[in-house]
């Protein structure tokens, strides 16, 4: 199975300040970091890292140019990972003292997708093969329609949650992965168990991967349900760390691994990554994940 990444690409300038900045506050950081990011980047590197073969497609710009080669770095795919003619998609990240951050996006080349790109990077996949996908580009509802059409497998993490991605267009998706928030957006509940009933009564066909934080994460599948806390670490830096989990606990699915697996792997990975500055440079090896030890808490509801 060949894994196709059809996602955002970034350059991340992140500072390091005391608490987040407030409507007319000057507050100065303690330092600032400029990397690669985007979602569907970090997506592709924690797939990479996790021992997948992935491409990543999608557009950056001439200020972007190093970006492709931190995707060989990393093992990532760029043959379609193209160049044009409008500056790369950025981000502007805050990371207080808890580890917490919060995130200003601006799109640039990951909203110039067009028809004929996306038939000629579709054409490189066949049936049986996964497109993985975020919500940081544009022209998603067409994507996940050719993709549907030509018989791949359908992973979608709509984020950031809005209307780019119609409801109809998730009905096609084989796994949905979401946070607790997006979960709320896409429902209108709070209650993961009300939350886990509504997708399931919306997308009968999808199976569903919902991440609660430090409470843990829950699996729902084929009628089954699975629920594992999470590791209790010193977090320096949460990044990242959704897009860790979403790529560990696809690399184990792909590999064969049954769900409650694939969620002890994911859950492992992400706690290591959230231990490290950065996004896509935090994220560990599969060899790192493996010899791993953290134990998860019990799961809890509440």
């Amino acid at each position: 199975m060949k894994i196709l990444n059809f996602g955002s690409i970034n350059i991340d300038i992140t500072y390091r300040v005391p608490h987040f900045v407030r409507p007319g506050e000057t507050l100065s950081a303690r330092s600032v970091t400029r990397n690669a990011g985007g979602k569907g980047f970090n997506q592709s590197v924690a797939l990479a890292r996790a021992g997948c073969e992935v491409c990543h497609a999608g557009h950056i710009g001439e200020d972007g140019a190093f970006l492709l080669d931190l995707c060989k770095k990393y093992g990532v795919g760029t043959d379609d990972l193209t160049m044009v003619d409008v500056p790369t998609g950025n981000a502007v990240i805050q990371v207080d003292d808890d580890g917490a951050n919060c995130i200003m996006l601006y799109g640039g080349a990951n909203q110039a997708m067009d028809m004929d790109f996306i038939r000629q990077v579709l054409s490189h996949f066949e049936k049986g093969d996964m497109i993985v996908l975020q919500n940081e580009i544009n022209c998603m509802n067409e994507i996940m329609q050719m993709a549907h059409d030509a018989g791949l497998l359908i992973a979608i993490n709509p984020a950031p949650m809005n209307d780019n991605v119609s409801k109809e267009s998730l009905k096609l998706a084989d796994w949905i992965i979401l946070n607790e928030t997006e979960a709320e957006e896409l429902t209108g509940e709070k209650d993961p168990k009300e939350q886990l009933e509504k997708l399931a009564d919306r997308f009968p066909d999808s199976a569903f991967l919902l991440t609660l934080g430090v409470r843990g994460s829950i699996c729902q599948t084929g009628g089954e349900r699975f629920t594992l806390g999470s590791c209790k670490v010193n977090a320096v830096d949460t990044t990242a760390a959704g897009d860790t989990f979403a790529g560990f606990f696809l690399a184990e699915l792909t590999a064969g691994a049954a769900p409650d697996r694939a969620l002890l792997t994911a859950t492992r990975a992400s706690a290591l990554a959230v231990m490290k500055q950065g996004a896509a440079q935090s994220i560990p090896s599969m060899e790192e994940v493996r010899a791993c030890s953290l134990v998860p808490a019990e799961f809890s509801w509440n």
